[in-house]
């Protein structure tokens, strides 16, 4: 029998508690694949582009690559990695990617065409053609505490180390190491 008139009293709705343990299962999941990429974006999955040719073959004008941002926050950079760094910190030039030649406390010179550090014949990952010029690395650089010697892999074509502009490179400038080339697609894969 119903009531007829005003009615204050609400009747009692019953919770589908299947469904709502369901919803919060679907937020909470919802969550931590948003968190899973935030971290993946921000640490492993910095994706920048090469500019110009000065680490050919290994890498080409135009590739896109991803940087691991969080692998220099555990470790040092190391003879051979591939890094990606802003020139002296200039957050408004373009990303340079280089291959660290010497670490801090290591004597690099370039001689006879030749790179050479602590006075032995640097072991090349790549194959690089006799350098040229040697520019500041014709004297010996002793590097610093957090200062790091970086030059192209295509030696006779890149802005590297060897020139004021750039410099010995400081950890806190370096961005990350390139690990991973995106595009184009025929490249697509880890960077040795």
């Amino acid at each position: 029998m119903r009531r007829r008139g005003l009615h204050f009293g609400q009747e009692k709705k019953k919770v589908n508690l299947p469904v709502m343990k369901n919803a919060v299962v679907w937020m909470l999941e919802i969550a931590i694949v948003l968190a899973i990429a935030f971290v993946f974006v921000y640490y492993i999955g910095f994706r920048t582009s090469v500019v110009g040719q000065s680490m050919a073959p290994t890498l080409e004008n135009k590739q896109e690559i991803l940087v691991n941002r969080f692998i220099y926050s555990i470790s040092d950079p190391k003879p051979n990695d591939i890094v990606v760094f802003l020139p002296n910190g200039n957050e408004k030039a373009h990303y340079y990617v280089k291959r660290v030649i010497g670490v801090p406390g290591d004597t690099v010179q370039i001689k006879d065409g030749a790179v050479y550090v602590n006075g032995e014949l640097f072991e090349e990952k790549v194959e690089t053609a006799a350098i040229l010029d040697a520019e500041l690395a014709s004297e010996k650089i002793v590097l610093e505490e957090d200062e790091y010697f970086v030059l192209g892999d295509n030696r006779n074509n890149s802005e590297d180390s060897r020139y004021a502009n750039i410099g010995n490179v400081k950890k806190e400038y370096m961005i990350g190491k390139a690990w991973f080339i995106v595009s184009p697609y025929q490249k697509f894969g880890f960077i040795d």
